[in-house]
């Protein structure tokens, strides 16, 4: 049952950080022109674009591409609660579905912050699409963290205090889920 559980969220949780992507893009002024970012695009087009034609983007958000990003994790959630024969309460699963994208969104810029460290040491200065990708997610985050916190011996450890800070934050907001699932 464990087995399951973990393909389930895994599964979902991976298709909706495609989706996160896809919804930050306009917001961290992603390139276009990226093949990562049009290889996002095309995964999760085919959800996003037939709700787009009902419910239109409010400014730069896009509520199709948020929505969709609910549903799967409230599907998710709903399974996962049924699996294991908990009372299914609506309002919890609902709740719980919409910590846990929080807590996802979250995770989405702590693992960036540490991709972007790793290829930082393997290909440091070098260019590939996924690169510039972190890199414009990133950057804002870091940028007020390296004016507070002085590089140590030309080491940049400004995201190693910002992943804390993502992960702490995330644990937090996880700790207030109906369904700890």
């Amino acid at each position: 049952m464990r087995a399951l559980h973990y393909i389930i969220d895994a599964l979902t949780s991976l298709y909706i950080l495609l989706l996160l992507l896809r919804l930050v893009f306009p917001y961290i002024n992603a390139n276009f022109q990226n093949q990562l970012a049009q290889g996002i695009m095309r995964l999760t087009s085919p959800l996003v674009i037939p709700l787009r034609r009902v419910l239109p983007a409010i400014g730069r958000t896009d509520t199709a591409t948020l929505l969709v990003a609910f549903v799967i994790q409230y599907a998710a959630v709903l399974l996962i609660v049924s699996l294991y024969g908990f009372p299914i309460h609506m309002w919890a699963v609902a709740l719980t579905a919409l910590l846990k994208l929080v807590v996802l969104f979250i995770h989405l810029f702590a693992f960036a912050c540490l991709i972007r460290i790793i290829l930082g040491w393997l290909a440091p200065g070098q260019y590939n699409p996924a690169t510039e990708i972190i890199d414009s997610l990133t950057e804002p985050l870091l940028a007020p963290f390296r004016r507070l916190i002085p590089s140590v011996g030309g080491l940049d450890v400004s995201p190693i205090f910002v992943i804390i800070g993502l992960f702490a934050l995330g644990i937090f907001i996880g700790d207030f889920r109906p369904y700890q699932v």
